[in-house]
């Protein structure tokens, strides 16, 4: 008899037939499990170790304590309320690795000097990610222990400035098309992202309970808040008309599936993906398919450039992406083919490359040269 164990999370298959297991509690990063029945000794044992791993540190929480005001802070508004979900679960990874760390110290001790020493273990963006946490957690530190503030003086790093995620090509889109079928999980991944330039987090919420009577695609941003409603089973607005073919993909893909759920972008075990592991699930498919670096961020990216190259305009895009800044639309833009925006939307113009001789008039009876 297969046992339950707690917190496996399963995540597809190894060659072998044996479903891949991840150990993974809330909150905490996941550990892979071996390649072996879920009731093998060998598995066991592995997931007997994972739980000790995860385990918070059994040393006493002392009054005053580091440790005593990280767990304080895990439970106070100013992290609960005042931060997103998936902001939470980073930081309380990075929180959880400073308590295991300094749990033993006193916080009337805490200074900045401290907070330096600890950041100058991480470079780059690593280290500043590690800063926005003590930041949050130093002004919580100042208003409950009437401390200074031990992050305030810090300045992040200076790193070289990025466009972040790289937009997906013509031809790379193509590639994964080719490569993953309609009826593959994947190629649903692919033409739900592409077509909606959603956020990874709202394309795993997607489903047909966000089609409203309308036929508009409507959803709430997870990250923004923002609503949003993109063309679904409705008339698309006249700069997008040529786009119909990508929407006829994604309805295609949604015929093919086998069976029925909630969400659109399920496991192989019919449960919804959560964000994070379904960005990771879906680079490796790219990398399957030959598409190096390039992520689901990608897609909403080529989506926002999509639109420009039809015509539409900043508000336009921002509408469809859901972007709250027409600032970081044009951002997203700056690179999209200008020549596709001077050509017709409709068929594309060739620009003269010699004179156009215009016709003269007969000159009449009696008229001169002069």
């Amino acid at each position: 008899m297969i046992m339950k164990l707690k917190h496996l999370n399963p995540s597809g298959s190894f060659s072998s037939g044996n479903i891949r297991y991840y150990y993974r509690p809330k909150g905490k990063k996941g550990i892979a499990m071996p390649d072996l029945p879920i009731d093998h000794p060998k598995f066991l044992a592995a997931y007997a170790g994972a739980a000790d791993e995860s385990s918070p540190s059994q040393r006493p929480v002392l009054d005053g304590s580091f440790a005593q005001a990280v767990t304080g802070y895990l439970r106070s508004d100013a992290f609960q309320i005042m931060l997103k979900e998936s902001t939470r679960s980073v930081r309380r990874r990075m929180l959880d690795n400073m308590r295991d760390r300094y749990g033993h110290a006193r916080i009337m001790h805490l200074q900045s000097k401290h907070v330096g020493l600890d950041l100058e273990r991480f470079s780059g963006h690593a280290h500043n990610n590690r800063l926005k946490v003590w930041r949050g957690f130093g002004k919580w530190l100042a208003q409950k222990y009437k401390i200074k503030d031990p992050a305030a003086p810090i300045k992040q790093l200076p790193v070289p400035k990025s466009d972040g995620h790289i937009p997906w090509t013509t031809e790379e889109i193509q590639m994964f098309r080719a490569h993953w079928s309609i009826g593959t999980s994947e190629r649903l991944a692919l033409e739900l992202i592409f077509w909606t330039g959603a956020r990874i987090s709202d394309a795993v919420r997607l489903g047909q309970g966000n089609v409203n009577k309308d036929g508009w695609l409507a959803f709430v941003q997870e990250k923004t808040g923002g609503e949003v409603e993109i063309p679904f089973d409705r008339d698309l607005p006249d700069f997008a008309e040529r786009m119909e073919n990508d929407l006829m993909m994604l309805k295609s893909a949604l015929d093919a599936r086998s069976s029925l759920h909630i969400t659109w972008m399920t496991t192989v075990h019919g449960r919804s993906r959560s964000s994070k592991a379904a960005g990771q699930w879906f680079a490796a498919k790219a990398r399957v398919a030959g598409i190096q670096g390039k992520t689901a961020h990608g897609l909403r990216k080529s989506r926002a450039q999509a639109l420009a190259e039809a015509g539409g305009t900043t508000a336009q895009i921002s509408a469809w992406t859901g972007h709250e800044s027409l600032s970081e639309v044009e951002r997203y833009i700056k690179k999209f083919n200008k020549r596709k925006v001077l050509s017709s939307t409709k068929t594309e113009q060739k620009v003269p490359t010699s004179a156009t001789k215009v016709p003269t008039q007969p000159k009449k009876t009696g008229e001169s040269n002069a």
